[in-house]
Formats: structure tokens, C-alpha cells, sequence
């Protein structure tokens, strides 16, 4: 992957929007060189990363809508290596083995050893793979989300509580945690002692300590969920994101067979309407294919896992972005680990040829996606 995305920059260069998104040029620090060295993980949101843990959240309406976990283990480790880049690059790649190692655990106790191989193969190779080695929060919430389940799964509930609590503080959708683990206390009733309950209340305990410190700031309190409006995302009713991305998904279609970009068919969201066109129809696509992944977890893995991927999509699909209604969703996706715990079970069932099907095509797009990555150009 990072030879993929270095090749692409050296090839073909950077977008011409590449200075446009990112006004604090987080990476010419590092000279020409160390810019392109660093190309599949310094890009996009990363650049918010970065200024969160240099200089803080400041006055911006949009910042606080990125959780302060992975920010100020960016700029913990800046100490250590001089750059709070760096750092979160290190941070990501450690997160993503240790998530990595954790999911194999986890669904080697659910669905055998040869699904936990196949697990974690259909994760590291995901298409949207590369953005757990960016300086993305993707990594960090997926070790502290797996090692949650884990830790449940094993009768470890305290680090189970800490761990949903540090996945809470790393994005709003850790909050999602606290389903999956009642659910895996329910199922366990019979022989667990009520009292260990008690540590699912550290789950949304990391929401809590970041308002009030917000709050501690003079700012406001609710501010990381207020800030969801700055990217435009507002709350639609349940699911009413997938009704909102088919329509929009329809529309980019009608563009592109037009082959006009006048009269534009969806609401402007910036930029040429043939490439916007296609940023509906992709997470269309990616809302579509996952839907039998949805449906494979739900029927291999106990209630808990489905509880939380269906749970976990509702957030998206519920607050849809006003342009572009399903935005960003092909990157969400990429930390839904039980889906892939169900795609590693069936590709497991088909044998050698499947695996390399599966594998193969997985591959590719992953070459394909971190290339456009790495090039500045939008990929979710």
C-alpha cells in the first residue's frame, strides 16, 4: 500500500485542490522527499489531526467534531519523535496490528481459527485498508473497539468498560459499544454476578469527561456534537441517509449519462459535477454491497455483533450530509469489524478458489484507492 500511494504521487503528481485543503501545508515540513514519503498518510482529514494536537481546537465550530483521543496521542508522541505527523502515522500502524491481532482472537472464539485468518486478511486488504495506517483515528478506534468485545467476550469486564470508554473518546460512535456490550451481558446473565454491570458505565464516560472539559473552557459543552452542523450533517430521522444517498446516487447517474455537467441533477456540493456524480454513486454502491455482509453477521455471530454494526451504519444513515448524503461512508465501513468477521467465514466456506477471488479483488481496490488517496483526490 505505501509503495502504491508513494508510486502514485511520484507518476502522476497532486490534485491542483491539494493546497486548497490544506492551508497549514502539514507535510512540506519534511521537504520534497519526506512530502512524498508520506503521501498515503497525510492527507484529508489528516491534516485536522495534525493541527488538533500542534495547536489545539481553537475557535473553530468545525474541529470539535474529531474526538481528542487520537489528537493528544499524536501530540503526546510529537514529544518522542518531533512531529505530532509522525507520531500519529506510528500510533495508527501499532493500533491496526494490535486491532488486527485482537480480531483474530475474537473471531477464532466465535467462528474457528481458518475464519480468523481469512477475518483478518479481508480487513488489512479492504479497499479502504489505507486508512489505517494514516493519521486517521480509524486504527485507534478499531483496537479500542475489538479489544472492548474481547475483553467482554473473555469475562474481562472492567478492561472491557476502559477499553468502550477510550473508544468513546476516540469517536462518537463508540457510544454504539454500550448495545453490543449489554447485550453481551444479557446473553450471560445466568452465571455473571450483577455488580460486574456496573463497569459498562465507563463506556460513556469518555463523552462525558470531553464536554466538561469543553464546558471547564468556557465553550460549549455539547460543542463535538453541535460541530456535526459545520460539516453539514443534521439529523434526517432513522436510516432516512439511505432513502437521501439512492436518490442522490440516482442523480449522478443522470449526470454522467447526460454527459453534460449543465444543467447539474443534485445539489451543488462543490467542485465538477461529473466527479461529484460519482461521489454518490460510489457510497451508494458501498451501502448496497454491505447489505448482505449486514445480513451474514446477524446469522453467524451471536446478537451482540449485528446489534452493533446495524447501530453503528444508523449514525451515518441518519444524519446524512446535505450534498452529499452518504459521504465518508466507505471509510466508516472500514472499522465494522463484524462484518468482515462474517466475510471471513463465508470466504473461508468456499475454499482456496474463493479466498483468492475475494482477496484478489479486495487487493486491487486497495491499490486503486490508496492511489487516489495519495494524490489528493477524494476518496471517502
Amino acid at each position: 500500500m505505501w509503495v502504491t500511494g508513494v508510486s502514485a504521487v511520484l507518476v502522476w503528481g497532486l490534485s491542483g485542490r491539494a493546497r486548497a485543503f490544506d492551508p497549514e501545508r502539514v507535510t512540506d515540513r519534511f521537504g520534497e522527499v519526506g512530502n512524498v514519503l508520506l503521501a498515503p498518510a497525510a492527507r484529508w482529514d489528516a491534516t485536522w489531526f495534525t493541527s488538533i494536537a500542534d495547536h489545539g481546537y481553537g475557535a473553530d465550530a468545525a474541529r470539535p467534531a474529531f474526538f481528542p483521543l487520537y489528537p493528544l496521542a499524536m501530540r503526546a508522541g510529537g514529544f518522542l519523535t518531533g512531529s505530532a505527523l509522525i507520531a500519529g502515522v506510528l500510533v495508527s500502524l501499532v493500533a491496526m496490528f494490535v486491532a488486527l491481532a485482537a480480531l483474530h482472537r475474537l473471531t477464532e472464539i466465535e467462528l474457528g481459527t481458518e475464519a480468523a485468518r481469512l477475518t483478518v486478511w479481508t480487513m488489512a486488504l479492504f479497499p479502504m485498508a489505507f486508512f489505517l495506517s494514516a493519521a486517521y483515528s480509524e486504527s485507534l478506534f478499531l483496537a479500542c473497539a475489538v479489544g472492548c468485545l474481547l475483553a467482554a467476550r473473555t469475562d474481562h469486564w472492567a478492561l472491557a468498560g476502559l477499553l468502550g470508554g477510550l473508544a468513546s473518546a476516540t469517536r462518537s460512535a463508540g457510544l454504539v459499544l454500550l448495545l453490543a456490550l449489554a447485550l453481551m451481558f444479557w446473553a450471560e446473565r445466568r452465571r455473571l454476578k450483577p455488580r460486574r454491570a456496573l463497569w459498562l458505565v465507563l463506556v460513556p464516560l469518555g463523552p462525558l469527561v470531553i464536554c466538561a472539559w469543553f464546558a471547564a473552557r468556557g465553550l460549549d459543552a455539547l460543542a463535538p456534537f453541535h460541530a456535526q452542523s459545520a460539516w453539514y450533517r443534521s439529523f434526517a430521522g432513522p436510516f432516512v441517509g439511505a432513502w437521501d444517498g439512492a436518490v442522490a446516487a440516482g442523480d449522478g447517474v443522470r449526470q454522467l449519462l447526460s454527459g453534460s455537467r449543465t444543467p447539474v441533477y443534485f445539489t451543488p456540493a462543490g467542485g465538477d459535477p461529473f466527479n461529484v456524480a460519482w461521489h454518490n454513486i460510489f457510497p451508494f454502491v458501498v451501502l448496497l454491497a454491505i447489505i448482505p455482509g449486514v445480513a451474514g453477521a446477524c446469522r453467524r455471530l451471536p446478537p451482540a455483533y449485528g446489534a452493533y454494526v446495524i447501530a453503528s451504519l444508523a449514525l451515518p444513515l441518519s444524519y446524512p450530509v446535505d450534498p452529499q448524503p452518504l459521504m465518508s461512508l466507505p471509510r466508516f465501513v472500514a472499522v465494522l469489524f463484524p462484518l468482515f468477521m462474517g466475510l471471513g467465514a463465508w470466504t473461508a466456506d468456499g475454499g482456496r478458489r474463493r479466498e483468492v477471488v475475494v482477496l484478489s479483488l479486495s487487493a486491487a481496490g486497495l491499490i486503486a484507492f490508496t492511489a487516489q488517496f495519495a494524490t489528493w483526490h477524494w476518496v471517502a
